[in-house]
C-alpha cells in the first residue's frame, strides 16, 4: 500500500508515530443508502487519534492534567469508497512531528484487503484553559517531542 500524507515532513523530523484501531460498522451507523453516514467517519478518526495519543503520553487526559486544551482547528476527509454494515475496517492514525505548537494527524481507513476507503487529516492547536493559543510547547510535551526526535520515546 502506498503511503499518502497531507503533511510534508520537516527537515530532520523523526518518522510519524502510528496507531491502528479496528472498527466494525454497526447498524446505527448506516444511512438510507445502506452505507456509513459520512459524519461517522470523523468519530472513527477521533477514536484512532485518541488511541494514538494515549499510547505515547499525548492523550487528552495528559494535556488536560497540564492545563492544556486541544481544540480541532482543521478537519478534512476524502471519501473514496463507502463503508458498509457488518464489515471491519482498520483506522490508522499517524502523528507527524512538527516544531509548531500543534498536532498534525493524518488518517487512513482501510478495508480487510487493505484498500483505502477514506483518508484525511486534522490539525489541533494547543491552548490554555481559557482557550488562549499557546506559542510555546508545554514542558511535558517538549520532553516527549525531544525523546521522539532522539528515538528514545517510551510508550506507556
Amino acid at each position: 500500500m502506498k503511503q499518502y500524507t497531507y503533511f510534508k515532513p520537516e527537515p530532520g523530523a523523526p518518522a510519524p508515530l502510528e496507531k491502528s484501531i479496528f472498527h466494525t460498522v454497526r447498524f446505527n451507523e448506516i444511512d438510507v443508502m445502506r452505507i456509513v453516514w459520512h459524519g461517522h467517519y470523523v468519530a472513527m478518526c477521533e477514536d484512532a487519534r485518541m488511541a494514538l495519543g494515549d499510547s505515547v503520553g499525548l492523550g487528552y487526559g495528559d494535556f488536560f492534567k497540564h492545563g492544556v486544551l486541544l481544540p480541532v482547528r482543521q478537519m478534512h476527509l476524502d471519501y473514496l469508497s463507502p463503508l458498509v454494515y457488518g464489515h471491519t475496517y482498520e483506522v490508522k492514525a499517524r502523528l507527524f512531528y512538527t516544531e509548531a505548537v500543534r498536532l498534525n494527524v493524518d488518517f487512513t481507513i482501510l478495508d480487510e484487503q487493505k484498500k483505502v476507503m477514506a483518508r484525511g487529516y486534522s490539525v489541533q492547536l494547543l491552548t490554555d484553559m481559557n482557550q488562549q493559543v499557546l506559542f510555546e510547547r508545554p514542558a511535558f510535551y517538549e520532553e516527549i517531542c525531544q525523546a521522539w526526535k532522539q528515538g528514545t520515546l517510551k510508550r506507556p
